[in-house]
C-alpha cells in the first residue's frame, strides 16, 4: 500500500481550485479540510492555527478564508451582520444556528421545502438559497 505525503491531497485541492499552494495556505487548508465537515469562524481558525504552531495573523486568516470561498472550497454562512462562519461542506444544504452558543449544524437540503421564491430582478438569477433556522434553549 502506497502512503501519501502529508500535504498531497491538500496540495491537489488548492491546485484544482486555481490557488497557489503557499506554506500558509497549505497549513490552513490542512486544518480546514482534514477531519470532516465543520463550521469555523476566522477567530476559531486563528486560535487553532496558533495552537498548532502556525504563525499567522488574523488578517491573513480572513484573507485566506475569503480566497478559499471565492475559489469554491468553502461557503460563507452569515448568521448576523459582522458574524460569519465558513463551512467546508459546499454541497447544497441549510443550517440550524444555536443562538447563545454560536453553533451551526447542517440540515440536509431535502429537509427544507420552499414553495415559492420571488422573481429575481431583470438580468439576475437566483444563485443559491440559504436557510438558517435559529434555535434557542427552552429555558
Amino acid at each position: 500500500m502506497e502512503t501519501q505525503r502529508p500535504f498531497t491531497s491538500i496540495l491537489a485541492k488548492l491546485k484544482e481550485a486555481g490557488l497557489r499552494p503557499t506554506r500558509q495556505r497549505l497549513s490552513l487548508a490542512k486544518l480546514l479540510f482534514e477531519g470532516g465537515d465543520r463550521h469555523v469562524s476566522a477567530e476559531d481558525l486563528h486560535a487553532q492555527a496558533l495552537a498548532s504552531r502556525i504563525q499567522v495573523s488574523l488578517a491573513t486568516i480572513y484573507n485566506t478564508l475569503h480566497q478559499f470561498t471565492t475559489a469554491g472550497l468553502l461557503r460563507e454562512v452569515v448568521v448576523e451582520p459582522g458574524r460569519s462562519y465558513f463551512d467546508n461542506n459546499v454541497t447544497p444544504h441549510h443550517h440550524f444556528f444555536v443562538e447563545g452558543e454560536g453553533r451551526l449544524m447542517d440540515i440536509p437540503a431535502d429537509k427544507v421545502a420552499l414553495s415559492q421564491l420571488p422573481e429575481p430582478p431583470k438580468g439576475m438569477k437566483v444563485a443559491r438559497v440559504d436557510v438558517i433556522v435559529r434555535l434557542a434553549n427552552n429555558s
